[in-house]
């Protein structure tokens, strides 16, 4: 199974150590074999840990970008107090300014990352004992890498510097080299080139192969209103037989099946010792449950009331598409009379169901005071898992891999392609339904840890039928079906924003859930804050390159 990660167990023991965009030691170009190239291309995949810093600059690491998810309709800031890490809070309420840390932290991690791309580049290009066969699918792999991290600054910023190795001083590109239109072309012939360059297949886990690039350009495509590519490389993840989705939905989080099925593009973590690597980007976001089960978290990236009342379904088993035919009351609380998807107790917590086989109660949330009850489960096993060790690794960390591209996901990139080009509507439905059915499925009580109650809540979830099922009903649905199942995987604010939908959406969250947080009286989004600002320490020190 081919996944994006931390390939083998390269030590990274200081900050210094980690800024270095050279590899560990130096190699000569006759000296780079397979085995040098192999540790050259480990120090560009660390760079997804997401860890450079300290904690808090790895909230705005290229996992889950669950900071700029609060900025959805889908989450909360979460945590202590409002003022608790103000800058989250001014995301939250539609406020964010160029001094703002989080940008600061974004842009800093994505161009350490894309140096160490461009150095490995370099390298596998001079390599004296390399094969040309090896040498391309190992450029191939670093390629891939490389525009992740720069798509992950085209959806944020709407201005920024690209270079690639053939550029020797990276500090003298100005931010208004290339319009964004050439650095969407860079992007998706890098992913074009590493998907032709690159193997079916890899022996070992962390190494992407050519598929990974594939689902990366169907997400770009998408983004670029491109359906035709989005469909085409979408639909080569999907025929190369190499995933299918879980059994249950509670499988993405069981770290025994990493690296399984629906890994597409994931992120290897460990917590075999204490010097193990950990996924920061969610530690702090961990509830702080009751008896201190998973050592202390902090309870930021809640789900808001809106995302949690899209799991209401109504009679026939599916959402609420038409937001004026949904129910009036919320769905907060376990004997909520309605039916609801299952999906969201997999996704959250909710006071009276259980959470892993444990009861979840007010003592696991950190401040229901100001925020919701809603704690995010995905990244977090069971609090008994031997793959969680409390005391020793921190705040709910364990050996899960952080999935970036689950194979629901590239399901619903296709069929969102072909609903938008309205052709084979049938095949978009029936993509969609193979989602919906695995979600279905997960109420059986054989699964384990125990996270659903049939005996309390209503679930209900069916598959769409063909009658009614004109483009714009599978568009609604599609949308929907994303938010659902990708709930709390920082991909709904950008949905968002390529769905030109960002501002109405979010203004209209702010206008009907303040009424449940006062926080949000004043809280706006304009187009003008779509797209984040060059953050100010980067503008002061590029010499007049990023006015």
């Amino acid at each position: 199974m081919a996944v994006a990660a931390l390939a083998g167990g390269l030590s990274l023991t200081s900050c210094d150590s980690l800024l270095d965009t050279k590899p560990q030691g130096a190699f000569t170009s006759d000296q780079i074999g397979d085995e040098e190239a192999v540790d050259l291309m480990t120090s560009a995949y660390a760079t997804l840990l997401c860890h450079y810093f300290g904690n808090n600059e790895s909230f705005a690491g290229p996992i889950n970008n669950w900071v700029f998810d609060i900025r959805s309709d889908d989450a909360q800031k979460g945590g202590g107090e409002l003022g608790y890490e103000v800058y989250m809070h001014e995301f939250s309420i539609g406020n964010v300014q160029s001094d703002n840390p989080i940008l600061d932290y974004k842009w800093r991690n994505n161009y350490f990352s894309i140096a160490r791309c461009n150095t490995a580049i370099n390298a596998l290009k001079s390599a004296g004992n390399l094969s040309d066969e090896n040498r391309k699918a190992y450029i191939a792999e670093m390629k891939t890498l490389r525009a992740y991290y720069y798509f992950d600054m085209f959806r944020i910023f709407k201005k920024f510097p690209y270079f690639d190795e053939t550029v020797t001083d990276p500090s003298s590109v100005s931010a208004s080299a290339y319009t964004r239109e050439e650095i969407a072309g860079f992007i998706v012939n890098d992913l074009k080139n590493a998907y032709n360059d690159n193997v079916v297949s890899q022996s070992d886990p962390g190494r992407f192969n050519k598929f990974v690039a594939a689902a990366i350009l169907a997400r770009v495509a998408l983004f670029l209103h491109d359906y035709p590519t989005a469909e085409e490389y979408a639909g080569y993840v999907i025929k190369s037989g190499q995933y299918q989705l879980y059994d249950n939905f509670l499988d993405i989080s069981k770290p025994e099946l990493n690296n399984t099925r629906e890994s597409v593009m994931a992120v290897q973590f460990s917590s075999a010792n204490p010097t193990s690597q950990y996924n920061f980007n969610n530690c702090l976001n961990c509830t702080v449950s009751d008896g201190d089960l998973y050592g202390n978290g902090d309870d930021f990236y809640l789900g808001s009331q809106d995302l949690v009342n899209a799991f209401r379904t109504d009679a026939n088993g599916l959402p609420y598409l038409d937001p004026a035919s949904a129910p009036s009351s919320n769905l907060d609380r376990a004997d909520y009379p309605g039916n609801v998807d299952p999906r969201v107790d997999f996704t959250f917590g909710r006071i009276g169901m259980p959470w892993r086989g444990h009861m979840y109660n007010e003592k696991w949330c950190r401040n229901l005071n100001n925020y919701s009850q809603y704690s995010g489960k995905k990244p977090y096993p069971a609090p008994e898992s031997p793959y969680v060790k409390p005391g020793i690794v921190p705040w709910g960390a364990s050996s899960l891999n952080y999935i970036i591209i689950r194979y629901s996901d590239v399901l619903l990139m296709k069929a969102e392609a072909l609903i938008e080009q309205n052709k084979d509507l049938d095949g978009a439905r029936t993509l969609i339904n193979q989602v919906r059915a695995k979600a279905a499925r997960s109420v059986d009580p054989q699964y384990a840890p125990v996270d659903c109650n049939p005996l309390v809540a209503n679930y209900m979830v069916r598959e769409y039928n063909a009658q009614g099922w004109t483009q714009d009903y599978a568009r609604k649905a599609v949308r929907m079906e994303r938010r659902l199942e990708l709930a709390m995987e920082g991909l709904r604010w950008f949905d968002l924003v390529r769905w030109g939908e960002v501002v109405t959406t979010v203004n209209a969250y702010y206008q009907k859930e303040k009424s449940l947080f006062h926080y949000l009286d004043k809280a706006h989004l304009s187009e003008d804050d779509i797209y984040c600002p060059i953050p100010l320490n980067q503008v002061d020190n590029s010499n007049g390159l990023y006015d």
